[in-house]
């Protein structure tokens, strides 16, 4: 199947705005990539998929007699089937399903039709969907669309965003910037060391999506296989349905009721849920310091901030980002808490909330590309940080009763405090009278009254600069 045939089914313009869901409408070009994974025509695919690889695969099997192997050429008519799937395809098994009222089934119906015309595939046709239950191919199909949606599209762009804080946080790594802690003046640090720290955080969450098993079975309608033993005895079916699992590149899940558990897709959806939370902590942040004029944003021609306030430009892609996230982590934390829950060997609950998974994961994709439009955008105000920094030379205040303690100064917190805490302003005369008061070595004198706000940074810069990756 070639990209353009996708392209062609994605919503025009009228459609667009008569859509229910944002992802379909507004954004819908923005999350094109993750139709070819998560759309009901992505889903029909990879059924027909799964169906081809299990013929296939049984015909390869000795012992089941009744399948010959089957030929070089029938095996690559099969997969052209799946390579080749059109849009016309998926309305054929559409209208198939509107006459079955079962969807996996016209799937099979229409590999049938399909092999009709070849002789000996038209001869092994009762093997298609040989001993499956519908979820044998549902799970599978789901897995593949997962493994490669996150292969091809998801962990590209989450990681396009880490190396671009990485970037950011090497850049500004020696830039002073006053900390806020609870919203206050507080020790300093610097503006790359800030970035360096999203960065970690995203990683991690990034390293424990990439780490978690894209899982399949393929064991039959109670997890036992029940109608594989009856029609083949002597098989071994368990080992068999773990290398054909393999074989499409999946995790064999060897213990199952009729469903796969899913409890590989709730660990996706909770890592990928750690990415989201950590993005929204940044976006808030992008924001404030935004507003504290740390950052100025790059104005594009023909963009309007308000309709009301011609000066404004605001920044909308983080906030943008920070909703679409909140969606994300809605609807991911609705699927990790109903996926693994099945009443007894079977329900149907899982079934429509599998069809979310693109909705869950587009927000999060969405905004994704949101921060890193924000990103682009933002010009460092240096000068504004400076002039902060400037202005708080309270916060040098730890230092100083730190060094008090080294040298045995009785209540040195204290005593900074009274000095420092509520006052209308404290400058650099008024902390180097104090520290000249101070009973302790000239030399720890000198290097507190060489020490500015803009200098006490600790090893924020080398932490920034020499960022640890996660392993």
């Amino acid at each position: 199947m070639t990209d353009d045939s996708l392209s062609a089914a994605a919503p025009n313009e009228l459609g667009a705005l008569a859509a229910l869901s944002p992802l379909d409408g507004r954004y819908h070009r923005k999350v094109d990539d993750l139709r070819m994974y998560f759309s009901e025509f992505a889903l029909l695919r990879a059924r027909l998929e799964v169906e081809v690889e299990w013929l296939i695969y049984l015909s390869e099997q000795t012992a089941v007699e009744e399948l010959p192997n089957l030929s070089a050429a029938d095996k690559k008519f099969l997969r052209r089937l799946v390579a080749n799937f059109s849009l016309q395809d998926a309305g054929r098994i559409k209208t198939i399903e509107a006459t079955t009222n079962h969807d996996v089934k016209a799937v099979e119906y229409f590999l049938k039709e399909s092999v009709a015309g070849r002789k000996a595939l038209a001869a092994s046709s009762e093997f298609i969907h040989f001993a499956c239950t519908s979820e044998d191919i549902n799970n599978l199909a789901y897995a593949l669309n997962i493994k490669r949606a996150r292969a091809e599209v998801i962990a590209p762009k989450m990681r396009a965003l880490v190396e671009f804080l990485r970037g950011l946080a090497c850049e500004h790594a020696t830039q002073p910037m006053l900390a806020r802690t609870h919203g206050q003046p507080a020790s300093p640090t610097t503006v790359g060391k800030e970035f360096a720290v999203v960065a970690a955080r995203l990683e991690r969450a990034c390293n424990e999506f990439d780490a978690a098993q894209v899982m399949g079975k393929i064991n039959g309608a109670s997890g036992n296989f029940n109608a594989h033993t009856n029609a083949y005895p002597s098989i071994d079916w368990p080992a068999v349905a773990a290398d054909f699992v393999a074989r499409l590149g999946l995790r064999y899940q060897p213990l199952t009721t009729q469903i796969e558990p899913h409890d590989y897709i709730a660990a996706l959806c909770h890592a990928l849920c750690r990415f989201n939370n950590a993005l929204i902590d940044f976006n808030r942040d992008a924001w404030g310091y935004i507003a504290l004029d740390y950052f100025r944003q790059n104005t594009v021609a023909g963009e309007i901030g308000s309709s009301a306030m011609p000066h404004k430009v605001n920044p909308i892609d983080f906030e943008n980002s920070e909703g679409n996230l909140g969606m994300s982590c809605a609807l991911l934390q609705h699927f990790a808490a109903v996926l693994p829950v099945s009443r007894w060997q079977r329900d149907l609950s899982d079934s429509t909330v599998m069809r979310n998974l693109g909705v869950g994961i587009g927000h999060s994709v969405l905004a994704v590309d949101s921060t890193l439009r924000g990103l682009s955008k933002l010009q460092l105000n240096a000068a504004q940080i400076d002039r902060d920094l400037d202005r708080h030379w309270e916060v040098l205040a730890e230092a100083v009763q730190t060094v008090m303690r080294r040298y045995g100064v009785e209540q040195p917190y204290e005593k900074l405090a009274a000095l420092t805490r509520g006052a209308d302003r404290i400058n650099r005369d008024t902390l180097h009278a104090f520290i000249d008061a101070l009973s302790i070595p000239d030399d720890a004198k000198r290097r507190l009254r060489a020490l500015t706000p803009a200098t006490y940074t600790g090893r924020a810069a080398q932490l920034a600069a020499g960022q640890q990756r996660e392993q």
